[in-house]
């Protein structure tokens, strides 16, 4: 348990500062992010027409009862003829790369690195394979999540990559900090 522990410790922190270098030396943290053109216009009419924060889909249907074949029809006519898109609002806006989101970053990678450091304990392999199996766990991580986003929601080609990147060689770089802890096992 003590392995775990330590190895779970130490690859959190080996991928947070991985991604700290990824987003903010790297390009690969802003691939397929943009601007919004005329963003003040924008952000007036959010601020005037949006009453609370929340995650946007758009267009929207209403899901308080099951659509008619009619309600549906226009919804689809509506998505055809675009745009098409989600919007994640925070209406108070929010400070930039707090103390809290930092920790709260860390902690998360931290737990993440936990259940990897233990599906390495249950096994019996060298550590090539173990650094393997780690980084194959990242692999998993955004093919299940990331290239959903791309598929359903329409997420930039170059953002799902870069995510990929991000994911796959955080955990390389995990898999070789938890490697590093069951070297003599």
């Amino acid at each position: 348990m003590k392995r775990v522990l330590l190895a779970g410790i130490l690859a959190g922190i080996v991928v947070f500062v991985w991604s700290a270098i990824d987003h903010l030396v790297l390009p690969v943290g802003h691939m397929g992010v943009k601007t919004l053109p005329r963003e003040e216009a924008v952000l007036s009419a959010m601020r005037a027409e949006i009453p609370e924060g929340g995650l946007y889909v758009f267009p929207g249907m209403d899901m308080s009862h099951r659509p008619s074949p009619d309600e549906y029809k226009a919804y689809e006519a509506k998505y055809v003829a675009g745009p098409v898109g989600i919007l994640v609002l925070t209406r108070g806006g929010q400070p930039v790369m707090t103390a809290r989101q930092l920790s709260s970053e860390l902690f998360t990678d931290i737990l993440a690195g936990l259940v990897a450091a233990f599906v390495i304990s249950q096994t019996a392999v060298p550590f090539g394979r173990r650094v393997l199996i780690v980084m194959l766990l990242g692999l998993f991580g955004w093919l299940s999540i990331s290239t959903s986003y791309r598929i359903w929601y329409g997420f930039p080609t170059a953002y799902v990559i870069g995510e990929g990147i991000d994911q796959v060689v955080s955990w390389l770089w995990g898999g070789v900090a938890i490697a590093w802890v069951y070297r003599k096992s």
